[in-house]
């Protein structure tokens, strides 16, 4: 991370010494007319910079990271085979330790502060969407196609064709969110109601029990808040219940499925924060992977409410979360739908991620896989697969 940001500020030094000018990608441009316009929101990101660990500090300067954010935003990442060297989130790597001062916990919660980043983000996700992506999809030893990225990514498991250009993907986002082979992802007891499966491939978080309508989500331990984890939308439901969260990383398949069966009752996207980390997590070198429950109540999160037949399952939700980077979160579904347990309900574009299942009280009689102990890093618990068996319903 910090050799990445080394490069990163040698980079942009070079541009200016061959004379190029100065000029932003039109949200970056926005962004920084806020920054001139508003003193407060100058303010903090002046002290932001100025606040990092010496050791760490790489951007000097508001101009200097307007200029990293439009060389981002304009850019797709490349790949590197040595694992000493791996950084695929450069958002992440250029705002991790800013997010960890105190005026960086308070600018990133600044509300036009956050829609200008989200803009940031929008206009990124857009290039990664696009054909002029597609150059990182390539064989060569930074590309994505290589032998190397093959196995990290176990590309042996998706849907693609060796014979077309580019595998057959069409941009970098197409690559990012592939469709996995059934075969390697089959539903476990498919006709079974009790038999409650994962939404996704991940490591788990965190199995919280007897989650609150409103709780201090902000302290140490991150306790669930429903309200603000729901947006307020069938609370009444859920409290008592339990909320089974887990981590994607970047190389996880980030499509995401039904836990079961029954019928969507409601879908909404929350547009909240991206670049937020709780104080309480500590220091956080992750860009807020520690802050995975805090984020549950705060982060830019899609809600889908799915109604089981079954009385003693209830209404699940099913809330894929965005954690830095683009935190795009696309639905598939629409209110209506009848799903099956494992049918797709949608996914997430480039960046790291996380997602939080919440039951209804009484429903779950047990989980088949374990808690993250406490020791275990928030983003290194117990590995589930999507589609497979997490959890038994209550049957009387």
């Amino acid at each position: 991370m910090d050799e990445w940001q080394k490069n990163l500020k040698r980079e942009l030094a070079s541009a200016r010494a061959q004379g190029e000018k100065r000029h932003y990608a039109p949200s970056v441009k926005a962004l920084a007319k806020l920054i001139e316009l508003n003193g407060v929101i100058r303010m903090y990101a002046d002290q932001m910079i100025a606040q990092v660990p010496k050791l760490y500090q790489n951007i000097d300067s508001i101009p200097e990271l307007l200029e990293a954010l439009h060389h981002i935003i304009t850019t797709a990442p490349v790949y590197n085979p040595d694992p000493n060297q791996q950084n695929f989130f450069p958002m992440s790597t250029l705002f991790t330790y800013m997010m960890m001062t105190k005026a960086g916990e308070a600018i990133f919660r600044d509300p036009e502060f956050n829609g200008a980043l989200r803009r940031i983000l929008k206009e990124w996700c857009d290039f990664l969407d696009s054909k002029k992506s597609l150059y990182v999809l390539n064989e060569t030893e930074s590309g994505w196609l290589s032998q190397s990225a093959f196995w990290y990514n176990k590309l042996y498991e998706f849907e693609f064709d060796k014979a077309k250009p580019h595998w057959g993907w069409q941009s970098f986002n197409d690559y990012f969110h592939r469709q996995i082979k059934p075969q390697c992802r089959p539903v476990a007891e498919p006709e079974n109601s009790k038999v409650i499966v994962s939404a996704n491939d991940g490591k788990v978080y965190n199995i919280a029990s007897n989650v609150q309508p409103t709780d201090k989500f902000w302290l140490k331990g991150q306790p669930y808040s429903l309200v603000n984890m729901l947006n307020n939308e069938y609370v009444e439901r859920f409290v008592g219940g339990t909320v089974f969260q887990s981590f994607l990383s970047g190389a996880d398949y980030h499509r995401w499925r039904s836990p079961i069966a029954g019928v969507v009752r409601h879908t909404q996207i929350v547009d909240g924060l991206m670049f937020s980390d709780a104080e309480s997590a500590g220091f956080d070198p992750t860009a807020a992977t520690y802050s995975q429950g805090y984020e549950a109540s705060v982060n830019t999160r899609g809600l889908v409410f799915v109604e089981s037949p079954d009385p003693f399952i209830g209404m699940v939700c099913v809330i894929p979360i965005g954690i830095t980077e683009i935190s795009s979160v696309t639905i598939q579904v629409k209110n209506g739908d009848a799903v099956k347990k494992g049918d797709e309900l949608g996914y997430f574009s480039y960046g790291g991620s996380s997602m939080a299942l919440v039951f209804q009280p009484g429903a779950i009689d047990y989980f088949t896989v374990a808690n993250r102990p406490a020791s275990v890093n928030p983003d290194d618990g117990p590995p589930i697969r999507v589609n497979a068996q997490i959890a038994v319903a209550r049957s009387q």
